[in-house]
């Protein structure tokens, strides 16, 4: 089975004694970071509701050996929830093959907080001194000049992150084999003050049938902040301002249709009691939080894929976190973005 591989992958990151630990023999996670999780959850049960192409994926990358070593494992990111460096690095070994496509092979921002979410912050885009080996440096194609800019290829490399105190991971909408044709369009809903839960369950629903009527097939997932990303993969063939001019049109057009509602300007002055359809992910350079990556927020929330079906059983957009995730997970009857890799469509400019 896959997370038995990864098991035995992690028990080798031995090092002076260190490893990745409270793996049980039987292939069960179990870690005190992990409140809610009673009993632990057969990691393997995670992997059988996979599709089979991201099952097979994720298979190929479970044969890469893990060798990052943590260094004060025990070290408080989110204190009030009670999770150490150890319980972020084991959520992202259990959560690793759905996660790794959307974060590997493509241009990072991170967000560093070496004494966890109540010290000091800082987002990195470039490589720094003393940076994990296993962190790779990419040099951007288009300006002629070593930027060393921040990616990761593997295990090792996300391994390497939660070394780093990376507590929020932000991939660019392209991947590195196409630096210039963005392979997905986020729409970030940000409500202002004063907007209740519900309509921004409205916003979501209204660009994704705003998306499916221009032929794109849009997902939803919590930012893992306030409000709520519609994602839509799309086929890497428009280039970069293709694609923010087609979601500048859409989140002006809501605007104008609902002024009472949404707003497509980042004015925070204008921002009360509506809905701010924030485009500007969409160029390039520009990133938004990945699917399953941690916020830097109380409570360890996660940016969590959602199915259209549930939309309305949400309660919030930190309702999923590193304590319960995997509960959720294993209790899906199937993923509810195992299609995105297959659904791209090309923007029709």
């Amino acid at each position: 089975m896959l997370f038995r591989r990864v098991k035995t992958q992690l028990i080798r990151v031995h090092a002076g004694g260190l490893a990745f630990r409270d793996w049980a023999a039987e292939g069960r996670l179990r870690h005190t970071s992990f409140r809610g999780i009673r009993d632990a959850e057969p990691a393997s049960e995670i992997v059988s509701k996979m599709s089979a192409p991201e099952a097979g994926s994720a298979r190929s990358r479970a044969g890469q050996k893990c060798t990052v070593a943590l260094t004060h494992p025990d070290r408080l990111y989110w204190p009030d929830a009670g999770v150490t460096k150890q319980g972020l690095a084991d959520y992202y070994a259990a959560i690793w093959p759905r996660i790794a496509p959307f974060i590997v092979d493509r241009p990072l921002a991170l967000l560093r907080c070496p004494e966890g979410i109540d010290g000091p912050r800082f987002f990195q885009k470039n490589g720094w001194k003393g940076m994990n080996a296993h962190i790779r440096t990419l040099d951007d194609p288009a300006t002629g000049t070593a930027e060393h800019l921040i990616g990761i290829h593997d295990l090792d490399g996300l391994m390497g992150l939660v070394q780093s105190a990376v507590l929020e991971i932000h991939p660019w909408g392209a991947a590195c084999r196409d630096w210039e044709r963005p392979d997905q369009l986020v729409m970030d809903l940000d409500p202002g003050e004063g907007v209740a839960w519900e309509r921004v369950i409205d916003a979501a629903r209204d660009v994704g049938e705003r998306l499916e009527a221009s032929g794109l097939t849009p997902y939803v997932k919590t930012s893992g902040g306030k409000g709520l990303h519609v994602v839509a993969p799309l086929k890497p063939e428009a280039d970069w301002e293709t694609v923010k001019a087609f979601s500048r049109t859409l989140a002006q057009t809501m605007a104008a249709d609902r002024p009472d509602r949404y707003i497509a300007t980042i004015t925070k002055a204008k921002r009360h009691g509506k809905i701010l359809l924030d485009y500007l992910r969409n160029q390039r350079g520009a990133t938004s939080v990945a699917p399953y990556s941690t916020r830097a927020r109380a409570g360890a929330p996660v940016s969590m894929p959602l199915s259209w079906d549930e939309l309305g059983q949400i309660t919030g957009s930190a309702q999923f976190t590193v304590n319960n995730a995997l509960t959720r997970l294993t209790a899906l009857r199937a993923d509810p973005w195992a299609a995105f890799h297959t659904a791209r469509r090309p923007i029709q400019p």
